[in-house]
């Protein structure tokens, strides 16, 4: 075997999802199970470079996982011929000009979402990539995640008939911080720092319904602020200007409907924090991160209205477990995987930066909806 070391500078793993899930459980994770075999006689070594503007916090880190190279300088990373990929996991203000400069330096990128704050800057990142000659991904993690996965192997079986309908649950109480403290950074609800819960999420839903059940032709959203003062890191009290709540109707080509809730101020009363229920003339499941739940045409009970009458049947367990029939890994790792066979194989792959696009249109669409309080077309994007 010859070990080939591929150098990733990491921005922003001093968050919360740039350290666990992407440098902790897919970086870190790799270089523990001996690096990428390639298949080639080839097996990948990730050397992960810290990048971010807290020396302090990139040390620590560094020295927790006995890692050697940290940097606060993005330009002196990006001038480094040995660097091979940028990896972005910063705040979305300021991930567009990051990117722009990695592309112009030359170097492969790889980003979480969403890509830039509008559609002409996400637009405009994938043009200068392809232009470059640079390769380029955008994470869309949970298309990787094991019950998405059964979900997908439904669809591809042909399980459901025609889809008639996506109804999709996400959401969670994010404590104001007051009295115990945010599961959240602050600036996700200060909508002049890029928060707000339809450009986060929407982008998420976007790839999820675009790659299971056919691309978006509309959206109608209301988009809200159901908390407006929350606390910061701090303890101070602060205003939040961005929606932490957004309810949305999406028409999806072919004629299915999906209508997807997404909230950072509901209780959860789900098995998980994300469900998908999807309807067909054959079949239906249920699907959250992990499990998924089917029922078939010819196994569905003959349910009956009637309030005067307690339910003397248990609804749930009517329903089939969808077996793994799987080793599934974590879902970010898996799609680091992909990205790196992309960059050193020419592995197929099309997660990219016009893909990333497609989710900040959503997102940018969603948000128009629900000012002008009607339903938006989403026109086809290319470059």
């Amino acid at each position: 075997m010859t070990r080939k070391t591929v150098r990733i500078a990491m921005n922003g793993v001093t968050g919360r999802m740039g350290y666990r899930q992407h440098l902790v459980r897919s970086i870190l994770a790799l270089r523990e199970q001996g690096g990428l075999d390639l298949g080639d006689g080839t097996v990948l070594w990730p050397e992960p470079i810290l990048l971010g503007r807290r020396e302090h916090a990139l040390r620590e880190i560094a020295e927790r996982h006995g890692l050697e190279h940290i940097a606060t300088d993005l330009d002196a990373v990006l001038a480094d011929p040995t660097v091979d990929i940028y990896f972005d996991a910063q705040v979305t203000s300021v991930r567009e000009e990051s990117i722009r400069r990695a592309i112009a330096a030359g170097k492969h990128v790889y980003t979480e979402k969403p890509t830039a704050t509008g559609l002409e800057g996400a637009l405009e990142l994938a043009r200068l990539a392809r232009d470059k000659g640079v390769r380029h991904g955008v994470v869309q993690d949970k298309i990787f995640l094991p019950g998405l996965l059964k979900l997908k192997r439904l669809v591809d079986d042909g399980f459901f008939g025609r889809v008639l309908s996506v109804r999709g649950e996400f959401g969670y109480w994010v404590f104001e911080g007051d009295r115990q403290p945010a599961q959240r950074p602050s600036w996700n609800y200060r909508a002049e720092d890029g928060g707000g819960i339809v450009v986060d999420m929407f982008p998420h839903w976007e790839y999820v319904l675009h790659e299971l059940f056919g691309r978006v032709r509309s959206v109608q959203a209301l988009a809200t602020t159901h908390i407006p003062q929350r606390w910061d890191e701090q303890g101070k009290p602060y205003d939040a200007t961005a929606d932490d709540a957004a309810y949305g109707i999406f028409e999806l080509e072919g004629g299915a409907i999906a209508q997807i809730n997404s909230s950072w101020a509901v209780r959860v009363d789900r098995d998980e924090l994300v469900e998908f229920q999807v309807d067909g003339t054959e079949g239906s499941a249920v699907a959250g991160l992990r499990k998924c739940r089917a029922q078939h045409r010819g196994t569905t009970p003959k349910p009956v209205w009637d309030p005067d009458v307690p339910a003397t049947e248990s609804f749930r367990d009517q329903w089939q477990e969808v077996p793994d029939n799987a080793v599934f890994d974590n879902g970010f790792k898996a799609q680091w995987e992909l990205f790196l066979r992309h960059v050193h194989t020419d592995a197929p792959y099309h997660w990219d930066l016009l893909a990333g696009a497609r989710g900040v249109q959503l997102a940018e669409l969603g948000l128009r909806s629900s000012a002008e309080g009607r339903r938006v077309d989403v026109p086809e994007i290319s470059l």
